[in-house]
């Protein structure tokens, strides 16, 4: 991968106007695609599989005049008036024939019409207004769900409102809420600006110009540009929540921002060493860039990983995310490196003014050993975090697990109207009915049954209201009644309890508890469905799948680490951590949200559950943003560590060399996070706020404090692995080994040569003790003879098809075993066995630069083979034959160079 990178950096550096230019002309196209197709966003809940959303599909289609989305308007009189009042009464019933008459309207109720006979009541005959007499509530009942529902007709129901507000006497007032209303679109304001602006401040503070802390900001925007604009598309296609493009635009910033700080971060540094431009550019994108790549991965995998729940929903949001993350990292490759290019040698850093004197003296100056304040800073840092290792882990874990602990009283839901900002006319119409009606009728349940059996369905419908009427929790049953064709009851249930109280959730499950009882007593199976039933239903869903997700997380964690770190204690410590930072991320949500520490300065409407899926989707980024951190500092220890420093002597160096810019990563991702909090949409508050604390808890408490002591504890057994585990799990190098070694062997061997070798070690089980050397040109023909077992692990190590053990190889000036996906592209493989003559014309077909038969032996005597062989080394190609003995080679064919094995011992 680090080769790759390292080419593709070089590429962008070089058509820098060419990079550019079509990034540009990409958001164009994206942009009238999004435009012309798009088809807005669909703020609707689906959760297959569950008993409310497969009767609410079942009431659609028997019921259709109660399975449509609700509006209510509530009348409210002041202090002393009374809202039977004949005049008042009149101008609510007028106002309800306005609204009847609005699309998509299907039916409207009213305390002043009796809903069998449609008369009109008054006095002592009006009923469903409140016990104190001075609230009158109309519900409106549309053709659809909310989605169907179209602007236009939501602003004639507001104008509705507003003209009955008008036409009552002084003192009233009519408000808007219910369902249809309960959620708003989320938008952009100032705050979220102060994220991108505490970024810039970091990023100049960190690479010390302003050119290049613009580049990281640069580099997110395209990439939310690009990401937003998919989204907005994708609707086209998929039903997209309203909620998908904040988040996508929450962690394009984020990790845009911190992809690109790492690359610009490395390319300024290998400036100070004296490299030219385009080389450093190269060398950052091949080495930081591997770490993005796989920090990118691995965020992409865990919000993809959403899909475990089985929400439809959810899994948009986790592909709309993972998409975004994909964009940045993808952008940051080669946009980066194209900005760089423009900017040339203004990046490289200015000598220190020590330095800058002895120039202007003719003489060389002498290497500083004085400390920048940030090094002395974070040597601090570390040297108090592993002076005594057990007290530091003692004492994160204390502080850490006294965060977690608020989230042992957790609790899960969707937001209703309740959590909107109080200026709302949503907010204040379910605050007013809480009040005069009691918390339950914000959210009524529906039971719901088919009655084809029956007889009497009025009496059906009569005794299920009784039943329900019994139960304790119950404050009213309003409406039971069967439908026109008489094959399908409802019966509506009010609650004592709010929509997001445990005790609703408790009554719903006591509900479904008496199926049994009743399909026995009255033959009927009845179901439990409504708003607040599938909000209820969202959350056990979202809560079972946890379980599975975070399994998911932690193995796919074990494994990445394990396969970068090469280590099994460093995945171990990881993953420990990454759990520890959730649980700190969870308790302080919960402290906020719940328990109400802070909630004011935050702009937290009301105190109650959290959104349903805050902890599935925090869990998921949260995961990829700890391996972030994890890999850019332990892979710089392990750098350190792998090139010869003690394991604990490497512990401070690789801090020292990684500190700074896994701080200025943490910070701005912490600030772009909060900037969410005090004026974000109520589903993106509290994971904004959770990903702002898991963040700064991981970053600054777990990897850069609990890490170094573990670290330091462990020793040189921190970086163990067993051989067979080694062997199995392939090699992620996103410290850029590959490419270092690529650059050291770069003027060997010299031009024209196809295949060279130096102190070439093969597998144990070719059976060769003796160290290899060799080098052969090209159109040149090596023949191997000797033990088959030897010749065979000899060819398939020069093909690229067996990892060789140690010593130099290159073929095709490819290095193996780095480039060996690209030597088997351009090496074909031939065992003569089991082919002939035309094995060998299919193999030539390919054009291969190197062609490798091996038991070329059973080709003796085929002069066709032969002349085949013969005039494709004529034409370029290098033939790498193993036999038996040099002397039974096709005819036609001569070795220019050979090789004898030895035997084994």
């Amino acid at each position: 991968m680090s080769s790759a990178l390292y080419r593709l950096g070089s590429w962008a550096f070089r058509a820098r106007r060419t990079v550019v230019a079509l990034w540009l002309v990409l958001l164009v196209v994206l942009g009238a695609s999004a435009g012309l197709l798009q088809k807005g966003f669909d703020n609707s809940v689906s959760i297959p599989g569950t008993e409310s959303q497969a009767a609410l599909d079942q009431l659609k289609a028997t019921f259709p005049q109660v399975s449509g989305a609700s509006a209510q308007v509530l009348v409210l009189a002041p202090e002393g008036a009374d809202v039977r009042a004949d005049d008042v009464a009149a101008t609510v019933r007028d106002a309800a024939d306005a609204i009847a008459d609005v699309e998509h309207v299907a039916a409207v109720s009213t305390p002043y019409i009796d809903p069998l006979t449609g008369d009109d009541l008054s006095g002592d005959a009006i009923t469903g207004g409140s016990d104190d007499h001075r609230a009158a509530l109309l519900t409106v009942t549309l053709d659809g769900p909310s989605t169907t529902v179209t602007d236009e007709t939501k602003e004639e129901l507001r104008a509705a409102t507003a003209a009955l507000a008008e036409a009552l006497p002084d003192g009233w007032d009519a408000t808007l809420g219910g369902e249809l209303f309960a959620s708003e679109f989320p938008g952009l304001t100032l705050t979220e600006a102060l994220g991108v602006v505490v970024a810039l401040v970091v990023l100049m503070l960190t690479l010390g110009s302003f050119v290049a802390a613009g580049m990281p900001l640069l580099n997110a925007i395209l990439g939310v540009a690009v990401s937003m604009l998919l989204v907005v598309l994708s609707t086209a296609f998929t039903p997209v929540t309203s909620t998908t493009p904040m988040l996508a635009l929450m962690l394009g910033l984020a990790v845009g921002i911190d992809y690109a700080l790492f690359i610009v971060s490395r390319y300024r540094e290998l400036l100070s060493e004296g490299l030219d431009p385009q080389e450093a550019a190269a060398r950052s994108v091949a080495t930081s860039g591997s770490a993005v790549v796989f920090a990118g991965l691995t965020v992409m995998i865990a919000l993809v990983g959403l899909g475990v729940a089985g929400i439809p929903f959810l899994t948009t949001m986790g592909i709309a995310g993972a998409a975004a993350v994909g964009i940045s990292v993808v952008v940051s490759l080669t946009m980066v490196p194209a900005l760089l290019g423009f900017a040339g040698e203004r990046l490289r850093p200015r000598p220190s003014r020590r330095a800058r004197r002895a120039a202007a003296a003719g003489k060389a100056p002498a290497p500083s050993t004085t400390p920048t304040r940030a090094s002395r800073f974070f040597a601090g840092w570390v040297n108090l975090a592993v002076a005594k290792p057990w007290v530091t882990i003692v004492v994160v874990l204390g502080a850490v697990v006294g965060l977690a602990l608020p989230a042992l009283n957790l609790r899960l839901a969707l937001p209703d109207a309740g959590v909107l900002p109080e200026s709302s006319s949503a907010r204040v119409t379910y605050e007013r009915i809480s009040d005069h009606y009691g918390p339950g009728s914000n959210g009524p349940l529906i039971i719901t049954g088919s009655v084809l059996t029956s007889d009497d369905p009025l009496g059906l419908a009569a005794d299920l209201a009784d039943e329900m009427r019994a139960l304790p929790g119950v404050a009213d049953v309003p409406l039971a009644t069967p439908n026109e064709s008489a094959d399908t009851v409802i019966v509506q249930v009010v609650p004592e309890s709010g929509p997001n109280d445990e005790e609703t959730a408790e009554l719903v499950q006591t509900i479904r508890d008496m199926r049994p009882e009743l399909q026995e007593r009255y033959d009927v199976d009845i179901s439990v469905t409504g708003y607040t039933a599938v909000g209820i239903d969202v959350s056990a869903k979202l809560g079972a799948a946890l379980l599975p997700f975070g399994i998911f997380v932690v193995g796919l964690s074990l494994v990445l680490l394990t396969m970068v770190f090469r280590s099994v204690a460093v995945p171990l410590k990881a993953t420990l951590g990454y759990l520890l930072s959730v649980l700190a991320a969870f308790g302080v949500v919960t402290l906020v949200f719940e328990d109400g520490f802070a909630a004011e300065m935050l702009n937290v409407g009301r105190l109650g559950p959290v959104i349903s899926f805050m902890p599935i989707i925090l869990m998921g980024v949260l995961f990829g943003l700890a391996m972030d951190y994890e890999v850019f500092l332990v892979s710089r220890i392990r750098e350190d560590y792998v090139h010869g420093r003690d394991a604990r002597a490497a512990i401070r160096s690789g801090f020292a060399g990684s500190a700074k810019v896994v701080t200025a990563a943490a910070v701005i991702m912490i600030a772009v996070f909060f900037a969410f909090v005090p004026e974000g949409d109520v589903n993106i508050k509290p994971i904004a706020l959770g990903l702002a604390v898991g963040v700064a808890v991981d970053a600054f408490l777990v990897r850069m404090t609990l890490v170094p002591a573990v670290l330091e504890l462990l020793g040189d057994r921190a970086w163990w692995m067993p051989a067979w585990l080694d062997r199995a799990l392939p090699s992620f190098d996103v410290e850029g080994e590959g490419l270092h070694r690529e650059l050291s062997l770069a003027g060997w061997p010299g031009e024209g040569t196809a295949v060279a070798a130096r102190g070439l070690e093969l597998a144990p089980k070719a059976d060769v003790a003796t160290p290899i050397d060799l080098e052969v040109p090209e159109r040149g023909v090596l023949v191997v003879d000797g033990p088959a077992r030897a010749v065979t692990g000899l060819l398939l190590t020069l093909a690229g098809r067996v990892r060789p053990e140690g010593g130099d190889l290159k073929v095709d000036d490819l290095v193996l075993p780095e480039r060996a996906a690209t030597v088997r592209r351009r090496a074909a493989w031939l065992d003569a066995r089991r082919g002939d003559a035309r094995a060998v014309d299919a193999a030539l077909r390919e054009q291969p630069r190197v062609l490798v038969v091996d038991h070329a032996h059973h080709l003796h005597g085929n002069s066709h083979a032969g002349a085949a062989l013969a005039a494709a080394a004529q034409q370029g190609t290098t033939l790498v034959l193993g036999t038996t003995a040099p002397d039974v080679l096709p005819p036609g064919v001569a070795s220019t160079h050979l090789l004898t094995l030895p035997k084994g011992e």
